[in-house]
């Protein structure tokens, strides 16, 4: 061993080994895709609380209002509704309905109005003189069933409301914190941890007339979601393309109008136009060909085959494009995903 040599040997056991040189970090991919390991979709089970309006008429011997109209039971609208959205959603959604009130009478008016059942009776086989404002007091139905407690503690995830025409009810409106237009203007002022949704539905219509009532609360959630992106990168305005606005580009359509409708609700229309509505089923690959469709392929006009059809066309798959998730269902379903 030389005397340098020793020297730095002696040097080395005095203050310890050299430190390693720090490695140079590893440059950040700028093309990494929105979601490089997606998780898989997981279904959902939403809790349900249930109110029916229908009350009991004393001039018609005490039966009920679907009694003596010959109207639908709720509860059978409600589970076959459930099932159908379990189809729709490729089994993401399964509703669950953990409670259930049946009033005995109509809902209180906006301005503080209440039918007497008899008077209402009345009025509907007159088919005139329903009271005006028609809307409901919102804020009478959430302190009638303790809404905002069940919310915050997470005992419910939505309400659904039955009553009969001349109702009052929104098809669908929101509450809770950063609500926006979901085919209604938003509650104000409810004190919720969360946002909610409040369905409005008719037992004297079918069960093709509440998918309908969920499309337009589809569509107003997803253009929300979509709100901020332009031109070709907005995928909701590509999906719902109709031949009518779009000649030859059509795609899936929006929940009034078919990829061939003329005019709404023209469902039941024959003429044979070009859709990339199948190209939807491999989201978010969109290349695949058009081909000729018409109102065969959606239930020849009924109100139901066509919005279940509408309904799966949706993308339900793990991952991001874009930024926005790749299951649009999350976002119908729980709208606190939207931001």
């Amino acid at each position: 061993m030389s005397w340098w040599d020793f020297i730095l040997r002696l040097i080395e056991g005095l203050s310890g080994p050299a430190p390693a040189p720090t490695p140079e970090p590893a440059p950040i991919p700028t093309d990494q895709p929105d979601d490089p390991l997606p998780e898989a979709v997981q279904p959902v089970r939403p809790r349900v609380f249930l109110v029916v309006y229908d009350p009991v008429i004393p001039s018609r011997g005490g039966r009920r209002l679907t009694e003596v109209r010959g109207w639908n039971a709720a509860l059978e609208l409600a589970n076959a509704y459930i099932a159908d959205l379990k189809a729709a959603s490729h089994n993401y959604v399964d509703y669950n309905i953990v409670g259930t009130k049946v009033m005995d009478s109509l809902p209180v008016k906006i301005d503080g109005y209440q039918y007497d059942p008899d008077e209402y009776i009345a009025l509907l086989e007159a088919g005139s003189g329903f009271h005006q404002p028609d809307g409901v007091d919102y804020d009478a139905i959430l302190a009638d069933f303790d809404i905002v407690e069940k919310v915050n503690n997470a005992h419910i995830d939505e309400i659904w409301m039955f009553g009969p025409p001349y109702g009052g009810f929104y098809e669908s409106v929101m509450a809770g914190p950063g609500s926006f237009w979901c085919n209604a203007p938003p509650l104000s002022n409810v004190p919720v941890n969360r946002r909610f949704i409040i369905m409005g539905f008719s037992y004297e219509r079918g069960v093709g007339e509440m998918l309908e009532s969920m499309g337009h609360r589809a569509e107003s959630i997803m253009e929300y979601v979509h709100r901020h992106i332009r031109s070709d990168s907005n995928l909701w305005k590509k999906f719902i393309r109709y031949e009518k606005t779009h000649p030859g580009k059509a795609e899936v359509g929006n929940i009034h109008f078919a990829p061939n409708s003329r005019h709404d609700y023209d469902w039941g229309n024959t003429d044979m136009v070009l859709s990339r509505c199948d190209s939807w089923f491999n989201f978010p690959d969109l290349s695949g060909e058009p081909r000729q469709v018409n109102s065969q392929e959606w239930g020849a006009g009924d109100t139901r085959q066509h919005h279940t059809w509408w309904l799966r066309h949706f993308p339900h798959v793990p991952g991001r494009t874009g930024g926005i998730l790749n299951n649009w269902w999350a976002y119908v379903i729980n709208p606190n995903k939207a931001e």
